[in-house]
């Protein structure tokens, strides 16, 4: 299991995943499962991936070998985030049907799923959830944020916190949290941490970080939620028999 999230707001977005994957409790490992595609003054395009671990990266290993080779259908000449989303999907399904009877066969199935996010030049930033089947649903006013993989524990401090008006540092702090509740309820999502946070109209990414297991930031913003939370429930009513 994985936990991914794009956030989408009115200054930029932010993009952040886990690192942990594991065949069985006893063999955990750590795989980057965040990708960009960048092209400074012309785009940015995040990947974020969670599920079968070999799936994903087939997925993203094909998108990155048709941009080496510019073949006709590729991230580079996507005219806007939808092109870009269908690419996606389309290299999803390629993958599925190379590989998915066999993993039917061997009790696994394929499995995969994506949050796709960025900005082209000439339109607005754009977030896309893309399901394993290939569809997909976009981010908009009403759903600022998407999620995937073990997303249950990390949902509530982001639906308290997230509107389209949060500011990117406040965004950033708030995935953080997210994380650190979930990694508290579930082993199977683990740091490494990846986090990217994107500036509207910038056309590249000035804002990128890796949070290690003893990265003091993410101890210290760890400890003080803790603390604070502990505080506010000490200062709730009492309860009256």
């Amino acid at each position: 299991m994985t936990y991914c999230i794009g956030v989408m707001l009115d200054s930029g977005l932010v993009f952040a995943s886990d690192s942990r994957t594991h065949a069985g409790v006893d063999n955990f490992a750590s795989f980057c499962k965040l990708s960009v595609f960048e092209r400074p003054d012309d785009r940015v395009i995040v990947l974020l991936s969670s599920g079968n671990l070999a799936g994903t990266q087939a997925v993203i290993s094909l998108l990155q070998q048709r941009v080496r080779k510019d073949v006709d259908q590729n991230l580079w000449r996507a005219e806007t985030m939808f092109d870009a989303a269908l690419l996606v999907s389309d290299a999803m399904r390629e993958v599925d049907r190379r590989d998915g009877q066999h993993l039917i066969e061997d009790d696994v199935g394929f499995n995969a799923s994506f949050i796709l996010g960025g900005q082209i030049r000439g339109e607005p930033p754009r977030l896309f959830r893309i399901y394993a089947a290939g569809n997909f649903i976009e981010a908009g006013e009403q759903t600022p944020y998407l999620q995937t993989g073990e997303t249950k524990y990390g949902k509530p401090i982001i639906d308290w916190v997230i509107t389209p008006r949060t500011t990117l540092n406040d965004a950033a702090k708030c995935v953080l949290v997210s994380f650190d509740s979930t990694m508290r309820s579930n082993l199977s999502v683990g740091m490494p941490i990846d986090l990217v946070c994107y500036e509207r109209d910038s056309l590249c990414v000035r804002m990128r970080r890796r949070f290690e297991p003893d990265d003091a930031y993410f101890s210290e913003l760890s400890r003080e939620w803790s603390e604070g939370t502990r505080e506010v429930f000490r200062r709730l009513p009492e309860l009256n028999w």
